[in-house]
């Protein structure tokens, strides 16, 4: 009979635990409990579980509503049947009092601390890693800045240097040109005074022919006077008018022989018209004549 009053009272304590572990989930129930009329002496391990059941009370209370609208066993003689109801209530603490420690127990509030710390230390560092970052993208934003600092200088010099160049073959080029100019220019001065001086050797040319045909015509109205000795000169200065008429004749060195003098300018006025250039720009070549007239050739 003890034996099955243990194995009821473990089955009680499982139910109980069972039970009180859903306790937060579903609604108290009632339950049923058997009261025995007659049981043996209190076993000691129940009376371990009777220090709380004063924290437990108020969740027991179910339990004690049921026995009492009970009639059928109206027999509460013994004092030892009232003990073990409340021995019976008393199984019940130990599942309940899992759920008040859980709720009581201040170690939620010990791990909030190690949360809040190592939240903290990870706000911490996630700020040094953003701070970090900035730093690095600051450093990467002043590395870009030097580079295209960098890249402007060099494309200001690679255009200052072009520039220099576009100056350099702009010079030469004028340089080229006014080298040219210059050759263009000395060729054409040459030519010109080939030109001149080819003019001025036919002038030359033309103008000793005429004169030699003058000295020429003049001779051969000369009566030359016989036995003069030496070679004498006679020298004169005719004025010519255009179309070879003579205006005037002068002796300008005398031979020292009149007759021979005489004989020469007579000759000069017989010699009129003297042959001149056809050019009239060369008339004033003839217009001052010097004439010089040897006795002998």
């Amino acid at each position: 009979m003890a034996g099955a009053l243990a194995a009821l009272v473990h089955l009680v304590f499982i139910a109980f635990l069972i039970f009180g572990l859903n306790w937060k989930d579903q609604p108290p129930e009632g339950m049923m409990v058997e009261i025995w009329t007659e049981l043996p002496t209190p076993i000691q391990e129940p009376v371990k579980t009777q220090s709380p059941p004063k924290q437990i009370k108020p969740a027991l209370e179910p339990v004690k509503s049921k026995p009492e609208p009970e009639p059928p066993k109206p027999e509460p003689v013994k004092p030892e049947p009232a003990k073990p109801a409340p021995q019976q209530a008393a199984v019940t603490p130990p599942v309940k009092k899992p759920d008040i420690t859980l709720q009581q127990k201040p170690e939620p509030i010990k791990e909030i601390k190690p949360d809040l710390e190592q939240q903290k230390k990870q706000e911490q560092e996630k700020l040094k890693e953003m701070e970090k970052q900035k730093e690095l993208e600051k450093k990467k934003e002043l590395e870009k800045q030097k580079e295209l600092e960098k890249q402007k200088e060099l494309d200001k010099q690679k255009e200052l240097e072009k520039h220099k160049e576009l100056q350099k073959q702009k010079e030469l080029a004028a340089e080229r040109e006014r080298e040219q100019t210059a050759k263009v220019q000395r060729e054409a001065e040459a030519q010109r005074a080939a030109q001149q001086a080819a003019a001025r050797n036919q002038i030359t040319n033309e103008i000793s022919k005429y004169k030699a045909l003058i000295l020429a015509k003049i001779r051969s109205r000369i009566v030359m006077p016989p036995d003069l000795p030496g070679n004498p000169i006679a020298e004169f200065s005719v004025t010519l008018l255009p179309g070879g008429d003579i205006l005037d004749v002068r002796l300008s060195k005398s031979s020292g022989h009149a007759v021979f003098d005489n004989a020469v300018e007579r000759a000069i006025h017989l010699s009129k018209p003297l042959p001149l250039p056809p050019d009239p720009a060369l008339f004033n070549e003839f217009r001052n004549l010097n004439i010089t007239v040897h006795y002998r050739e």
